[in-house]
């Protein structure tokens, strides 16, 4: 029997960098906590760590992936025209998104009513793995079950990031995947419009993550 299900809806944005490390964005526009941002940042030795902006929000999260650091700090993100620019504690991260591509159009050809419903997001797990070598759900380290309904796909052109001042040099695929959770994120870097599902095994949310 499915628990209650969580509805986040924005983008996810991917990118490996050519010092190894890789980073995740979500931008959510509609969440169970309103709207906010969160960066997940893998280092090249493995280490994993969250920014979120809330207690709440960083209990949520890492409660659902895994972690070796936590931090609460706020999450800037600014949107002009294609150029995105990302703050995030003691990381930054500026991209240009480029023109939709083949999958995006396959993307979008679906509407968004089919596409955000986990049986659909089942049936394109086969696609995406063999596209973009990537799952669509699976079962999160913390138990519990998510779907990502991708609703348009645009790859990234130039971008730049920084961690603690210090520039992570050139954009590069996201190899190896990142191991946040079961699911990862394209192996060339992208922005994905997306309604991530998640289904709770029990009512509630987790309890409150320590930040670090």
């Amino acid at each position: 029997m499915a628990g209650s299900r969580l509805r986040f809806d924005g983008w996810i944005a991917g990118a490996g960098t050519a010092s190894g490390t890789r980073m995740v964005l979500g931008h959510w526009a509609r969440s169970p906590f309103g709207a906010f941002s969160d960066l997940m940042v893998e280092h090249a030795d493995g280490t994993r760590a969250l920014i979120a902006p809330t207690e709440r929000t960083a209990a949520f999260i890492a409660s659902t992936y895994t972690f070796d650091h936590v931090r609460v700090a706020p999450v800037a993100v600014r949107r002009a025209g294609r150029c995105w620019s990302v703050s995030a504690g003691p990381a930054t991260w500026s991209f240009t998104v480029g023109r939709r591509g083949a999958p995006g159009w396959v993307l979008c050809s679906v509407p968004a009513a089919v596409a955000t419903r986990p049986a659909w997001v089942r049936c394109a797990d086969l696609p995406a793995r063999l596209w973009l070598g990537l799952h669509t759900h699976g079962r999160t380290p913390g138990g519990r079950r998510e779907f990502y309904g991708a609703r348009d796909l645009r790859f990234l052109g130039s971008a730049r990031a920084t961690w603690e001042g210090r520039d992570l040099g050139t954009t590069a695929p996201v190899e190896p995947p990142v191991r946040f959770g079961a699911v990862s994120v394209p192996r060339r870097p992208a922005l994905v419009r997306v309604t991530t599902t998640v289904e709770l095994p029990d009512p509630g949310l987790a309890p409150a993550a320590k930040s670090r």
